[in-house]
């Protein structure tokens, strides 16, 4: 794997405009080379807020949407719709501005709701009566929809929050999902409400081409300072994510308090 690399902005919302523009260009890029482009997403404040300022870029039409395929790293186990959902949340922040192909869209499963499903829309999420039941079926969706000769599709960014123990997707300090090789596993009891999500595990993150880490805050500014220094992902899962060509750290200042002066690059 590359190396890491560590961009301080002066402000969240800098870093999200910053964020955007990076991603447009990315995606641009990786279609002009290979026709499509992959693309993971996150739950978290500043990730949503990237999407957002996406959707209002000038240069978002630089992206031809219908040839970008989406994921998701993790989701809250609730019914479709609901607003904790980081579907939902991704669908206000950019997907529905956009003209994206549903058979690209790939929602990690939802919970069964009692109440009739809405209209249908863009990439709805499939129903599941359990957790375990959904992360066994976006582990088919994935096997699915792999790339020949390979377990996991190509994913060419995969974007990530970090929480201030140091959680990443849904992967909490010290819990099993730190340990798992499964692709994807469902997560219960979890330490931060709601208790009962779906995660892509670490192996499956270190897979993609880039990950990107975004954090804004000095409540996380310990645990981003000690996954960058060394720290086992057992301790800072954050710190075990890493991607196959490059892993970028977007962080405000407040975020990057503890960060080593020599591994921060300049914005």
């Amino acid at each position: 794997m590359s190396g890491t690399h560590v961009v301080v902005h002066p402000s969240g919302q800098l870093l999200a405009e910053a964020a955007a523009a990076r991603l447009l260009a990315r995606l641009a890029d990786v279609q002009a080379a290979r026709g499509v482009a992959s693309l993971v997403l996150a739950g978290g404040g500043v990730v949503i807020q990237s999407l957002a300022a996406m959707k209002a870029s000038p240069a978002r039409d630089a992206v031809d949407w219908s040839r970008v395929d989406v994921w998701w790293s993790d989701e809250r186990f609730l019914v479709s719709g609901d607003p904790q959902r980081n579907e939902t949340q991704a669908r206000r922040a950019l997907l529905d501005a956009v003209a994206l192909n549903p058979d690209r869209i790939h929602p990690m499963p939802a919970a069964v709701s009692s109440m009739p499903d809405a209209e249908g829309t863009l990439g709805t999420a499939p129903h599941n009566s359990s957790a375990d039941d959904g992360a066994a079926a976006y582990r088919d969706e994935l096997a699915r929809q792999a790339t020949p000769g390979k377990q996991l599709p190509q994913f060419d960014v995969l974007l990530l929050g970090v929480g201030p123990e140091g959680h990443t997707a849904s992967i909490f300090p010290e819990s099993p999902a730190v340990h798992e090789q499964r692709p994807v596993v469902a997560v219960h009891r979890c330490p931060k409400p709601p208790p009962t999500r779906i995660t892509m595990t670490l192996p499956t993150i270190c897979s993609a081409e880039e990950v990107w880490l975004l954090a804004v805050g000095e409540p996380k500014a310990a645990a981003i300072g000690m996954a960058l220094s060394g720290a086992g992902e057992a301790q800072i899962p954050a710190a075990g994510a890493r991607g196959q060509l490059r892993t970028l750290w977007l962080l405000d200042r407040a975020a990057a308090a503890e960060v080593p002066a020599q591994l921060r690059t300049p914005w």
